[in-house]
């Protein structure tokens, strides 16, 4: 079976705090990460030049600094001393057209990657997105060693960023993790009778956030690509790989949370089909 990550070959570099810049920190994600990133690591947070509302917003939580996709010498100058790079900056519309695509996440990704190798950064972690394969059909989970299925084309520039971060892991030597990034939300919409439909696909704050500071954190990794959805009861992505290669330890069920479906205490009633169930026996036992 084709491996969706590789190890490093070469010494760890192990260090407690890092220097980690965020593109796209002024998006929800960003604005979340880096008021739960400041006490751990040294932070740069990087705007769009002239947005004076994000900076005002953003500057307790670490160094500011203004740089567009589009400018891969300005984005070599800001990633100077960089160790990690948290990639979120990109058209987010899942209905976007090629044209708005093109520069955001094809040509913006490709000069955030090169930018990150010109300036030795020790790695990138790329906000990829359940998009990547929502072609596949609504019941089967996917695992992280599956081929790629875009379901429009903003999953296809997904994919172009996972291809690109492998190359650059790969053939490179700048590692590079992807995450596949399910419906971010706050728990407020998890508590939303009517968020149902996101119920097999979402990630709560703290979660999103712990898998990106894991993935900082992690020295072992050429590359990988992990899913990052909670641990809910159902879920349309597989956590296995971020559980057992970055200790991923998502603490929101969203079928506990949802008010529409928590009485039906899933985890509870829902028959595992092995020895957790209370009611199923095993001759293994007369025999002990």
């Amino acid at each position: 079976m084709a491996l969706s990550f590789s190890l490093r070959t070469e010494a760890s570099t192990s260090a407690s705090r890092r220097s980690v810049l965020v593109t796209g920190a002024a998006g929800r994600i960003g604005t979340y990460l880096a008021k739960l990133a400041t006490s751990h690591h040294d932070l740069s947070l990087m705007v769009r030049p002239g947005d004076d509302e994000a900076t005002r917003e953003l500057a307790p939580f670490g160094r500011m600094v203004y740089a567009e996709l589009s400018d891969l010498d300005a984005l070599k100058r800001v990633f100077d001393g960089v160790d990690t790079v948290v990639h979120l900056a990109g058209e987010p519309d899942p209905s976007a057209t090629w044209d708005d695509l093109l520069q955001a996440n094809i040509v913006g990704t490709y000069h955030v990657m090169v930018a990150a190798k010109a300036a030795s950064c020790r790695r990138v972690i790329y906000a990829s997105s359940i998009h990547a394969v929502s072609g596949y059909p609504r019941d089967v989970q996917v695992r992280s060693s599956e081929p790629v299925n875009p379901g429009d084309l903003y999953g296809v520039s997904k994919c172009f960023g996972e291809a690109l971060g492998r190359y650059m892991a790969e053939q490179e030597g700048l590692s590079v993790i992807a995450l596949r990034i399910g419906a971010f939300q706050p728990m407020e919409t998890a508590r939303d009778g009517s968020s149902v439909a996101m119920m097999d696909c979402f990630v709560s704050e703290n979660d999103l956030c712990q898998l990106i500071m894991k993935c900082i954190d992690d020295d072992s990794l050429r590359f990988a690509t992990f899913h990052g959805v909670s641990d809910s009861r159902f879920k349309r992505l597989d956590i296995s790989d971020a559980r057992e290669l970055v200790g991923y330890a998502p603490e929101t069920d969203f079928t506990e949370e949802n008010p529409r479906l928590a009485p039906l205490d899933l985890q509870e009633n829902v028959r595992a089909c092995n020895m957790e169930d209370a009611d199923q026996k095993s001759g293994l036992r007369d025999d002990l």
